[in-house]
């Protein structure tokens, strides 16, 4: 209980990356487990062995108990009592999943909390007379140390599923495990090593020569959503272009904004959120062209017919793509159509399908995204990742380019070891992972708040899938959608100070000076982007650049002095 209160600490995090770092060289000998990343999206007829071969739950099988489905239908639940959890500690879950008397059902892993109510920790679409793969998990922040985890159909238009488990596992990581597996993420995926050797005007080696190494930007696309209210405010501007590289407009783009009535369109706002854009070199992503919540659909669409509103769509897209053709370098092109499906209501449910095609015709260089919440933040039956990756497959056998995975991420509080397993099973698509959105619910204070978004912003960062990450933060004039990193008059507030700690700080090269040794060289590790290199050699300065991508072979720079 006390690692809890110290965790929930705003102290506890301030001081994280010291207490982690300092302890570093301690994990080097831990032999605590190795997180295993494997993950499978098809069915297949035979299971692969368990993960961490079974972990606590190896020799153990489950009991069939009663228990109430989402339909209040009482079925025989696969059961696990589970003893000696340890209240801190982070739980990897993963089983094989088969159901028996329908042809497929969405099918749910859930834990009881202090015995007062189910939490979800993964799920899967399981079929019948194959096996599929559901991986999860959870932290345990119980002071009890026994629950009980079940199985449940999760699908409603499903009745009296029987549930079958095989090859599964359950292992516990410690606090100081779980930032161990993060860390090596880091400096695995987001790092690389580097040699610059000194020469001289014939090439050989120069001992002695000082080096000086400073990181100019980072490869890593972290970015923030604004609003119109950046428009001709300079201290938000220089606040913004300060830490962000990246960045999306929260309203602005969106079609009810840029025609509210049918062929008025105006885009004086974007046109100018573009200045911005341009003059600070930012990268912009386009959201959205379509959003299918019924809610954000002009009232002149919603009784048109079919026809008429096929004239529209295609009025939009050519109009917006006119205007910023290869501006923008993502597209959301069917917002959250997993949760709603006002186009498919109307146009057949090849509505999405066509919208992929036209945009991709008119923009062909912009990445194609689904973008959906409640993917990675918890589960959700209608966007649960085997969905995701269903609607994503659909569309890709239709013909269509999706090439880009938008996880939105609206946190409550922040599951790492469920957003990690969700990561692990989108990483096998081999697309490029975006957290687009992320934000934490305001239900929280600030010390919350950002203790949360450390979490999510950690866990996203340490995953070698995830490509960028956009912040969901923009000021407005009532303040902000859900969190906001500064008061207004942009002074950080605990959320803004979290990243300032990990963008500005942990997640750069500080300053490289050493001498070159007697090969003529000098080596570090740094952090993926762009580098200046000045090189002092018998009262001579020379300033070289280079760029540091991915790759696992040590990055060899050679300056002729």
């Amino acid at each position: 209980m006390l690692m809890l209160m110290w965790e929930r600490s705003p102290l506890f995090w301030t001081l994280f990356p010291f207490i982690f770092f300092a302890t570093s060289s301690q994990d080097k000998h831990d032999d605590g487990p190795v997180y295993d990343s494997s993950a499978w999206t098809e069915c297949q007829s035979d299971q692969e062995a368990p993960l961490y071969n079974g972990g606590i739950l190896v020799n153990k099988l489950p009991e069939y108990k009663p228990v109430k489905d989402i339909n209040g239908d009482m079925v025989n639940s696969p059961t696990f009592t589970l003893q000696n959890l340890s209240p801190g500690s982070f739980y990897s879950f993963s089983s094989w999943v088969r159901v028996k008397n329908v042809d497929s059902a969405l099918i749910s892993a859930t834990i009881k909390v202090e015995n007062t109510y189910a939490k979800c920790i993964g799920s899967v679409i399981a079929k019948k007379g194959c096996w599929s793969f559901l991986k999860g998990g959870f932290r345990w922040d119980s002071p009890s140390t026994s629950s009980q985890m079940d199985f449940q159909n999760s699908d409603q238009t499903r009745k009296n599923v029987e549930i079958e488990l095989i090859s599964y596992s359950l292992q516990p990581f410690t606090e100081k495990q779980w930032r161990k597996v993060q860390f090596e993420g880091i400096n695995t995926e987001r790092k690389r090593a580097v040699t610059v050797h000194v020469v001289d005007e014939n090439g050989f080696r120069l001992p002695g020569a000082a080096v000086n190494v400073k990181q100019i930007s980072t490869e890593f696309p972290f970015g923030c959503a604004v609003s119109k209210t950046i428009l001709g405010n300079l201290p938000y501007q220089e606040w913004f272009a300060k830490r962000f590289k990246a960045t999306v407009f929260e309203n602005e783009l969106k079609w009810y904004k840029t025609e509210p009535q049918p062929g008025q369109f105006n885009y004086t706002l974007v046109d100018q959120m573009m200045e911005f854009v341009r003059k600070n070199k930012l990268i912009a992503r386009g959201h959205n062209m379509f959003w299918d919540d019924p809610v954000y659909i002009q009232d002149w669409l919603e009784n048109m017919t079919a026809p008429q509103l096929k004239r529209a769509m295609k009025s939009r897209i050519k109009s917006v793509i006119s205007k910023y053709r290869n501006e923008f370098v993502h597209w959301d092109v069917n917002n959250e159509l997993l949760h709603f499906n006002f186009y498919e209501g109307k146009l057949g449910p090849n509505a999405t399908l066509d919208m992929f095609k036209k945009v991709h015709r008119e923009d062909p260089l912009a990445t194609l995204f689904l973008n959906e919440y409640n993917v990675v933040e918890r589960c959700d039956s209608k966007a649960s990742v085997d969905r995701y990756i269903e609607k994503y497959k659909e569309l890709k056998n239709g013909g269509v380019t999706v090439a880009g995975i938008g996880l939105e991420s609206h946190f409550a509080i922040p599951n790492p070891p469920f957003m990690r397993a969700v990561l692990d099973k989108l990483a096998t698509l081999k697309l490029p992972i975006w957290l687009t959105e992320v934000d934490v619910s305001k239900m929280y204070g600030l010390e919350e708040q950002a203790m949360y978004l450390e979490q999510i912003l950690r866990e996203g960062f340490s995953h070698p899938s995830v490509n960028g990450i956009m912040l969901w933060t923009s000021r407005s004039v009532g303040g902000c959608y859900q969190t906001c990193l500064t008061d207004e008059k942009f002074q950080n507030l605990p959320t803004g100070d979290v990243v300032d700690k990990l963008l500005l700080k942990e997640w750069q090269t500080k300053k490289k000076h050493g001498k070159t040794d007697e090969f003529g060289s000098y080596s570090f590790r740094g952090f993926l982007g762009e580098y200046k290199v000045s090189v002092v050699y018998n009262h001579k300065v020379i300033n070289s650049y280079f760029s540091l991508g991915r790759g696992v072979e040590t990055k060899h720079i050679t300056v002729q002095i």
